[in-house]
């Protein structure tokens, strides 16, 4: 980021100047963000409490909670204050930060999904093999190369959003520093930053959502050929909740980002909506509603805490009796 600026923070436009419509957002977005904590949270504290929930499949849906949590507390808290108060100024380090957190996390999620598909894949094509294949240390460094290769990919969209001179107009046309709104404050010429940015988002994108299309592909053959009804059901209820997460995240995301700048209009607003908060909610309730063993180990938890509560009320009903 070594190009020149002028420009010492920027003027986030929001979602409405309305005052009721930002009362009602702020309630909103408020709650979403709430339940998107405590969803995503609950999942992580879950499957570590839970010894039949250490699998690889659960250790992958721990990162990508992990990832959802904190792709959703680097957007919402600042959305919230910009809703609650006239004040809506961000620094130009901290629009750099955020916009960095914001691609880290959701390469990291294009990452994890693709991961969580091959997990799949070699589980249902390959279930012999399975132990072998998706050992600890496999499952350490698929989540690994999901972290670094988002890394690297958020230090290029950086660079190339932030490297030239910002010596305009200082109002960002979004709720959060998107790389569309902030392209479009630059005096410098964006083609070849452009070029980069779609062609990195096209390899990532692309790349993971190949991945997930082969090993689907390869998961509904397997399936085909099973005899057993059951076989199947089972099969493809372990797919269901991976392919509506998918489904949400790259149909939003696809949207905004690999299309033209000329074609971007204020519908990229409603759609960032959607995968940067909605999604992040869904996620705890696809994977918890969706999925048997998630549902068997919360009624477990469940009954755990209550039994543990009835012991605490025998035992201090007997020091009572006994005092």
């Amino acid at each position: 980021m070594g190009g020149n600026h002028t420009q010492t923070k920027f003027i986030l436009l929001g979602l409405t100047d309305s005052p009721s419509v930002q009362a009602l957002l702020f309630g909103l977005f408020l709650l979403m963000y709430i339940v998107t904590l405590v969803g995503n949270i609950g999942i992580m504290v879950l499957v570590w409490l839970v010894p039949s929930l250490h699998t690889p499949m659960y250790f992958f849906l721990t990162h990508f909670s992990f990832a959802d949590a904190c792709y959703s507390t680097v957007i919402s808290p600042k959305t919230l204050a910009g809703l609650l108060s006239e004040n809506k100024t961000i620094s130009f380090a901290g629009c750099v930060t955020q916009f960095h957190n914001v691609a880290f996390f959701a390469t990291a999620e294009c990452h994890l999904l693709a991961v969580m598909a091959y997990d799949r894949h070699v589980a249902i094509c390959n279930p012999l093999l399975y132990v072998t294949v998706i050992s600890s240390r496999v499952c350490r460094q698929l989540v690994a190369s999901s972290y670094l290769i988002a890394f690297l990919s958020a230090i290029i969209y950086t660079g190339c959003t932030f490297g030239g001179s910002f010596c305009g107009p200082n109002q960002i046309n979004h709720f959060f520093c998107d790389v569309n709104p902030v392209l479009k404050l630059t005096c410098s010429d964006t083609r070849s930053s452009e070029m980069v940015i779609f062609a990195f988002v096209a390899i990532n994108l692309v790349g993971t959502s190949v991945i997930i299309f082969l090993s689907y592909l390869c998961i509904l053959r397997t399936v085909l050929r099973m005899r057993s009804a059951q076989s199947r059901s089972r099969a493809f209820s372990t797919c269901a909740s991976h392919l509506t997460a998918v489904s949400l995240f790259y149909g939003t995301t696809v949207f905004v980002y690999l299309q033209p700048a000329s074609s971007h209009s204020s519908l990229d607003k409603v759609a960032s909506i959607f995968y940067t908060v909605v999604t992040p909610v869904l996620n705890p309730f696809i994977y918890s509603l969706r999925n048997k063993e998630v549902k068997g180990a919360l009624v477990k938890c469940r009954s755990r805490i209550l039994n543990c509560c009835q012991h605490e009320r025998v035992v201090s009903a007997r020091k009572q009796t006994v005092s």
